[in-house]
């Protein structure tokens, strides 16, 4: 397969489909001071440097902000659509993994163009400005437009985390450290629910968002100290020929869809003009987005080239559908399921979620470990969706008063897919291509996150639309958005109002696990199509290892052109 130039100064190179990536190390002397080789360019593999350390954590504290947040929001919901009196609810979900969706492609080109440092900080800043426009927010639409610039920031935190990685480490060893990134994002998972759900229950969910400003100060600082890649030397002229302007086109049809989406069945009848009309329109702006992507954009933000390979293609394909079960649980698992159906309080949801969240975090780890080890991928992709199909398949047995460890299974297969989707997408491609690809991943999964959250909740509007008793669903004119609201008023109804209620929520939230279970069932069978190629023992330092500090050129490190600082 022949690929095409990124748009940094790096050289195209082609690789044959299974065949191993060619060294970009050809000449020793000209590569830059890595974390991977120590300075007089002599291979010592897995040894890392304090510089690399400090980088590491300052990635997975940025991380930890990111995920925290998304796991978080959903046991303040209720509360959040209660206070402002909204049957928006969603939107809440949906604009942040809209808005990070639509940037993560730009957030690969743009750190290409101006380096990785930049655009880092500038994530975080977008991060913490929404995280107080939400947290301040007077009105349901305030705090959709603050989550809005929050996903800007969130998205672009997780990419760049993963893009940095693969600048700093070979693909060969880069899985005990993905395999850190997803245990960082599953300790933030933990973390998240209780603490959204002992805000909820203390009526203060505004401080769930307010929190994150001294830590993304904190995270702020160790990126600003730490972090020290190089960037790119190219004009601004040609920085901005270089950017991928067709995004504009994707964020207006899938903003559309979502729409759509969003109202069918609840607010509006299926039939209805004002469902189907933006429906065409996103559906007609996502064909025109691949369109112009294929045919006229110069550095286009879906790779061509690399989905071209088949199991590259797999790897994003099973991303995609990964990601949509995922977010599903996260959401829908501790409101409708945990705060309805089994009638907990917010923080008790939390922790309930407890099962899942202890076992994604090891078993993410153990898959990093293992390809590391065995410099195989296949197996250990195709065992995880082993895991997620039983584990849904069991929770589609859930009642309102079942017991809640069932959901195990799923953690152990989600824990070992965050660890094991990269390699697919990464390994048949060269090393130059990594970051693109990774941004592209980036964008895949966080499309994925969008489906889960709106599709999720289209099921449970209308199957609550139809299966809440009478006397309860005539409160809130029959429709299911607005009965979702009323979660924290179902324990003060009367018996046996209280355990219709409860049941309605159960079969409505059973609905949504079906579906699940038809996504992994599928990514199953997908993941059987990829392929078990070499993995790359060298990173792309020549044009992104770390920067050297003034004091060892002058102590005579970089003598006789061996460091390029």
């Amino acid at each position: 397969m022949t690929t095409t130039p990124l748009a940094s100064p790096t050289p195209s190179s082609t690789l044959e489909k299974d065949q191993q990536l060619p060294s970009t190390h050809a000449n020793p002397s000209r590569a830059a001071s890595t974390l991977v080789e120590p300075l007089d360019g002599t291979p010592e593999k897995g040894k890392k440097p304090f510089a690399f350390w400090a980088v590491f954590i300052a990635l997975c504290f940025s991380l930890f902000l990111s995920a925290i947040d998304v796991t978080a929001v959903s046991t303040v919901l209720p509360d959040m659509a209660q206070e402002f009196k909204s049957a928006d609810y969603s939107w809440v979900g949906s604009a942040y993994a809209l808005t990070s969706t639509a940037l993560i492609p730009w957030t690969g080109g743009l750190a290409n163009i101006f380096g990785r440092r930049p655009i880092l900080v500038a994530a975080l800043l977008f991060f913490a400005l929404g995280s107080a426009l939400t947290g301040a927010a007077q009105s349901m639409a305030m705090a959709i437009a603050g989550r809005s610039v929050q996903g800007i920031g969130g998205g672009a935190i997780l990419t760049m985390s993963e893009i940095i990685v693969i600048d700093l480490v070979p693909l060969a060893e880069r899985g005990s450290y993905m395999g850190i990134l997803g245990a960082v994002w599953a300790i933030a998972s933990v973390a998240g629910p209780p603490i959204g759900g002992g805000l909820a229950t203390a009526g203060a969910w505004r401080w769930l968002f307010y929190l994150n400003l001294p830590l993304t100060g904190l995270a702020l600082g160790l990126v600003l100290v730490f972090l020290n890649i190089k960037a790119p030397q190219t004009t601004l002229k040609e920085k901005l020929e270089q950017m991928d302007y067709a995004n504009i086109v994707f964020v207006a049809g899938a903003t559309s869809l979502i729409i759509g989406l969003t109202w069918g069945g609840s607010a509006y009848a299926w039939s209805s003009y004002h469902v189907l009309v933006p429906l065409v329109l996103g559906i007609f702006g996502l064909v025109v987005f691949f369109v112009v992507e294929a045919r006229f954009v110069k550095y286009p933000t879906v790779p061509f080239d690399i989905l071209g390979h088949p199991t590259a293609l797999v790897g994003y394909v099973t991303t995609f559908l990964h990601s949509i079960a995922v977010l599903a649980v996260i959401y829908f698992f501790p409101t409708s399921y945990f705060q309805a159906a089994k009638g907990v309080s917010p923080i008790r949801a939390g922790i309930d979620l407890f099962p899942i969240c202890f076992t994604i975090a090891p078993f993410a780890i153990l898959t990093g470990a293992s390809v590391t080890i065995l410099g195989k991928y296949k197996a250990q992709n195709v065992v995880a969706w082993c895991f997620m199909v039983v584990g849904f398949a069991l929770m589609t047995l859930l009642k309102w008063d079942s017991k809640t460890g069932i959901p195990i299974l799923f953690g152990i297969g989600a824990g070992g897919l965050y660890a094991g989707l990269n390699f697919p997408v990464l390994a048949p491609i060269p090393v130059q291509q990594q970051p693109l690809a990774m941004a592209f991943f980036g964008f895949i999964r966080s499309l994925g996150q969008v489906f889960g959250i709106t599709v999720g909740s289209t099921i449970l509007q209308n199957q609550l639309a139809k299966k809440m008793p009478q006397e309860y669903a005539a409160q809130f004119g029959g429709r299911g958005d607005a009965a979702f609201a009323a979660i924290p008023l179902i324990k003060d109804l009367p018996e046996p109002l209280r355990t219709a209620v409860r049941a309605a929520f159960s079969d409505s939230t059973r609905t949504i696990w079906l579906f699940c279970l038809g996504i992994t069932a599928v990514g199953l069978v997908i993941s059987l199509l990829m392929k078990d190629i070499p993995l790359a023992t060298e990173t792309d330092e020549e044009n992104w290892g770390l920067k050297e500090r003034e004091k060892e050129v002058k102590e005579g490190k970089a003598e006789e052109g061996k460091v390029d600082v």
